[in-house]
C-alpha cells in the first residue's frame, strides 16, 4: 500500500468521524419531533442524506404533512443525482456495486473522490468516506433517537431551533460565490414571503424549487 493511499484512508477515516457523530443531533430531534426511534432510524439507513433529513424532521416538527416533508427532502436530496453523474466516469460500478454506490453517494463522499488526483485514490477515497459515514451516522442516529425519547419536550432545551441551526451550518460553507449567495437570498425570500400564509413544509419546497431554478440559469446569465 502507497503512502498516498493510506494518506487517502486516514482523510476519509477523518471525514467520517466529524460527520458520523453529527448524526446524534439527528437522532435527538427526530425522536423529541415525533418520530419514534425505530422511524428515526431508518430515515437514516434508508435515506442517509443529511439535509434532507432534518428538512423531514423540520417539516413534521412545525406541524407540516409527512408527504410535504418528503417532497422537501427529495427536493435536497436531487443534488445527489448530479454528483452521481459526475462519479459515473470515476468508479465505474456496475449490477449490485452501483446500488451500493449509489447510496453512498453524499457530500462528503464525493469531495473525497474528486479531490484526488489519481483514479484509484478517488474510488478509495469514495468508499472509505462513504462507508465510514455510513455506518458512524447510524450508529449515532440510534444514540441520539434514544436519547432524545428519553428527555422530553424539544423546547425545553432549545432543540426546536437546531433544525434551522443545523441547515444554517449546511449552507454557510456555500456562500462564498456570488452564484451561491444569490440563489439564498432568492430562496429565503421566497419562503419568508409565503410562510404566514401556506402551510408548513410549502415555503421550503417553494424556495428551494426557485433557488434551483436561479442556479441553472444563472451560468447562462454570466456568460451573455
Amino acid at each position: 500500500m502507497s503512502r498516498r493511499t493510506r494518506s487517502v484512508r486516514a482523510d476519509s477515516l477523518g471525514v467520517g468521524l466529524a460527520t458520523g457523530t453529527y448524526g446524534i443531533s439527528f437522532g435527538a430531534l427526530g425522536t423529541t419531533s415525533g418520530l419514534d426511534v425505530a422511524q428515526t432510524c431508518a430515515l437514516s439507513l434508508l435515506a442517509f442524506t443529511g439535509a434532507s433529513q432534518f428538512a423531514f424532521v423540520g417539516v413534521v416538527a412545525a406541524g407540516g404533512a409527512p408527504l410535504t416533508g418528503a417532497l422537501t427532502a427529495v427536493l435536497l436530496g436531487s443534488r445527489n443525482l448530479f454528483y452521481g453523474v459526475s462519479l459515473a466516469a470515476l468508479l465505474r460500478l456496475r449490477g449490485l456495486a452501483r446500488l451500493a454506490g449509489a447510496h453512498l453517494v453524499i457530500d462528503e463522499s464525493t469531495a473525497m473522490a474528486v479531490a484526488q488526483e489519481d483514479e484509484r485514490d478517488g474510488r478509495t477515497g469514495f468508499w472509505w468516506t462513504g462507508l465510514s459515514v455510513f455506518l458512524l451516522w447510524n450508529l449515532a442516529t440510534l444514540v441520539g433517537a434514544v436519547v432524545g425519547s428519553a428527555i422530553g419536550d424539544p423546547r425545553t432545551y432549545g432543540l426546536d431551533a437546531a433544525v434551522a441551526a443545523a441547515f444554517l451550518g449546511l449552507l454557510w460553507p456555500r456562500l462564498s460565490t456570488t452564484a451561491g449567495r444569490l440563489c439564498a437570498l432568492v430562496g429565503a425570500s421566497v419562503a419568508l414571503v409565503l410562510v404566514s400564509w401556506t402551510p408548513a413544509g410549502v415555503p421550503i419546497i417553494a424556495g428551494g424549487a426557485v433557488a434551483v431554478l436561479v442556479g441553472l440559469l444563472w451560468p447562462v446569465r454570466e456568460g451573455s
